[in-house]
Order: structure tokens, then sequence, then C-alpha cells
């Protein structure tokens, strides 16, 4: 059985490794949470639901820079169904020192580690991107 969230992370990664401007990915309420953060922090320009032939499908809008060099430099999942990791509020990790991004999976639902460090909460470690 394959994992959803690494199956999303890897279209992200490839279509951003090829310069595609959208990537399309079999949509979940969680990857749309992840989506939408990822746009809250810069990663991309946005994102859409549309319909498809079977459910509907998450459009993601990849974001580059001048001379089309990549935002996302790189996108990596955590926790995996094999091996769980989970973060205390006082042990939140630090992607690039504080450069890139932990996306934790909290009571509150899908936020930052900044966020989460905020928050006062700790929870399961989906990803990191920088």
């Amino acid at each position: 059985m394959t994992d959803p969230i690494a199956d999303m992370l890897t279209r992200i990664r490839n279509a951003n490794q090829a310069v595609h401007t959208e990537v399309e990915i079999p949509t979940s309420r969680m990857k749309v949470d992840i989506a939408k953060l990822m746009h809250e922090q810069g990663y991309i320009v946005g994102y859409k639901i549309k319909p498809a032939a079977v459910g509907e499908v998450l459009v993601i809008t990849l974001k580059y820079g001048k001379g089309r060099e990549r935002v996302i430099s790189g996108i990596k999942r955590v926790s995996k169904p094999g091996r769980r990791v989970y973060a205390r509020k006082e042990t939140l990790p630090k992607v690039l020192g504080g450069l890139g991004t932990a996306i934790i999976s909290t009571s509150k639902g899908l936020v930052t580690s900044a966020d989460a460090k905020r928050l006062g909460l700790g929870g399961e470690v989906v990803c990191f991107i920088w």
C-alpha cells in the first residue's frame, strides 16, 4: 500500500524538477491542508480543486523566481506509515536552521512548526519543505 502524502510530495518534487507550471494530484482533506500551508508560506502560487472523471483533483500552481529558479529546493516526507515521527512542543524541528518549514499534524489540525511552538502544541511531523 502506498502513502498518499508521499505520493503528493513526490509529484510536487518531480514537477518542480521538470519546471512544470502546474501539477495535478488526487485530492484529500490532508493534501488540501498541506497545499494551503505551502501557499501561506510562499512556496506555491496557489491551488484549486476541480472535478475529475472520478472524484476531484487538486491542482497546484508551482512558483518560480526570475529566470525560472525554483522556490522549492527540497521537500521530504518525515513521518511514514512504517515509522511515525512525533515531536513534543519542546523539541519541534527546525528545517535548515529556520529557513525551511516543518508541517506538523496537531490536535488543532495541520500547522507549521513555528505556529505549533506559538500554540504550545506537539504532534506528528508530516514533512519538511525548504
